[in-house]
């Protein structure tokens, strides 16, 4: 097809000559099933809240994807769940990896101090649990989904995920397109039973059905519903299992046994604990709550993610992975390698020297080449553009620039589609997505006991929004609909 667009599911613009109210009538019907279903969040206004919730925002049709490039990825998720277990395993290769971010940056540094204290005083828990969403965007030129980063704590939308592919089956049945069709087009997504499953199997493994899975959770969030929606897959796989939420803060009370290393939460000895914060600095705002993230990795509950797992998604990781020889020194099939470094952009350390002011140089250069990434997650923090040039600009001759690292851009391909968000009008427009990539993995020590790629997600944007995230307003939720270039 060329460099063209790829088609979509429906002809746009949505029209009827006999009924001028079509567009409208979808999108309310859109919008009742997802407040019908449970595709939905609390308020920006009251995120403490569930008295008031509207609809998550969506895209009213699913987004077209080359179906051979989204098989291409998907099969190779368990080679990319087992690449980051064995990065994480790795302890020279975390230190060197990290060295000049540690340096630098002190959220960063945090981490690997606690991961280094838990390592000199041995692991009370030897089994790692990761729930993964590895991202990518489909490259306009090289006609190839390009790996943006793989997230390896609090990877959202596992609940949302599913109900957004839900819908869209359900809006294309009402524009009368053939099952078969919609069957072929639209993959069966299952990323939250998926999870739920890996997570209730860690819990078995702690073998004690007394214990709870601990959600570690931000005090008000807009996303409750997507965590929930993970929390009842849990009971459907195991009713026995109980969860608890709690904040890091409140978890300074907690009570680690220093013999047995059992962590105690209201007296409820915990089994599993899964963070959905504690992945940025905001997560810690005192040094009581920098006490209770070591406490927490001392204990012997599995933790989703370890803080090794937690280090082995940082971005610096990310750039030295891209290195020539490094994937070589975790993966032993030339296939597998070749399969993953197929899907790697540039990516360029800015460490003091000569290696580094060449990539300093190059963004200056062309900046609308690039991404500036600091090792955040979250969505919010990537710089592009001018803002590249002028943080260089401010950090070129300090150490502080080894806290970043720079990527090729991808120039996503462009689709047609209806963004539907509360209190916007609903037009169409230009968009691009961005497509992650659900895996599990269980491992104990160097054995893996599970390792499998679950499901999947679409986030998508206008053209012209730099971040992508749902729950902070940059993007809606979407699904794939695979087309045949």
């Amino acid at each position: 097809m060329g460099s063209g667009m790829l088609p979509t599911s429906v002809p746009f613009p949505l029209h009827s000559v006999n009924n001028p109210r079509l567009l409208d009538e979808v999108i309310d019907d859109a919008k009742d099933w997802c407040l019908c279903n449970g595709l939905v969040m609390r308020t920006a206004a009251s995120p403490g809240l569930s008295e008031e919730v509207n609809y998550a925002p969506f895209m009213l049709f699913p987004s077209p994807l080359p179906r051979s490039q989204f098989l291409e990825v998907k099969s190779i998720q368990k080679v990319f769940n087992r690449l980051v277990h064995s990065v994480a395993m790795d302890h020279e290769f975390l230190k060197s990896a990290l060295r000049s971010a540690v340096e630098v940056d002190d959220f960063t540094r945090k981490l690997f101090v606690i991961y280094e204290k838990v390592l000199k005083e041995g692991a009370a828990q030897d089994i790692h649990l990761g729930l993964f969403r590895n991202d990518f965007m489909f490259d306009a030129t090289s006609r190839q989904l390009k790996q943006i980063e793989l997230n390896t704590v609090a990877a959202s939308f596992s609940g949302l995920g599913e109900k957004v592919s839900q819908l869209h089956r359900w809006v294309l049945e009402r524009r009368g397109l053939p099952h078969d069709l919609i069957e072929k087009s639209i993959p069966s997504n299952t990323a939250n039973v998926g999870f739920a499953k890996a997570m209730a199997e860690a819990w078995m493994l702690y073998d004690n059905k007394e214990a709870v899975i601990l959600f570690i959770v931000e005090e008000e969030t807009k996303n409750i519903f997507d965590q929930r929606l993970l929390e009842y897959g849990l009971y459907a796989q195991n009713p026995s299992i109980r969860v608890i939420r709690r904040s890091i803060a409140s978890l300074s009370k907690a009570y680690l046994d220093e013999r047995s290393r059992f962590l105690m939460v209201d007296d409820l000895e915990v089994a599993v604990i899964y963070y959905r914060d504690g992945y940025t600095p905001g997560g810690y705002p005192t040094e009581k709550e920098w006490q209770t993230r070591l406490k927490l990795e001392r204990c012997c509950a599995i933790k989703c993610p370890s803080v090794q797992y937690h280090l082995a998604g940082t971005k610096k990781v990310q750039q030295v992975l891209g290195e020539p020889g490094m994937l070589e020194k975790f993966l032993s099939s030339a296939d597998e390698i070749a399969a993953v470094r197929k899907t790697f952009v540039g990516l360029y350390s800015l460490d003091t020297g000569a290696e580094g002011d060449r990539a300093i140089s190059m963004a200056f250069e062309k900046p609308s080449n690039f991404v500036l990434k600091p090792q955040r997650e979250g969505g919010g923090n990537n710089l592009f553009g001018v803002k590249i040039t002028a943080t260089l600009e401010f950090i070129r001759n300090l150490q502080e620039r080894t806290a970043f690292i720079l990527m090729d851009i991808v120039h996503p391909l462009q689709t047609k589609n209806y963004l539907v968000r509360t209190g916007k009008q609903v037009e169409l427009d230009d968009f691009v997505c961005e497509l992650g990539i659900q895996g599990t993995i269980i491992a104990r020590g160097n054995e893996i006991l599970l390792n499998e790629q679950q499901g999947h997600l679409l986030r998508t944007k206008k053209v012209g929004t730099e971040e992508g995230g749902v729950a902070v307003g940059f993007a809606a939720v979407d699904s794939p609909y695979l087309v045949d270039e």
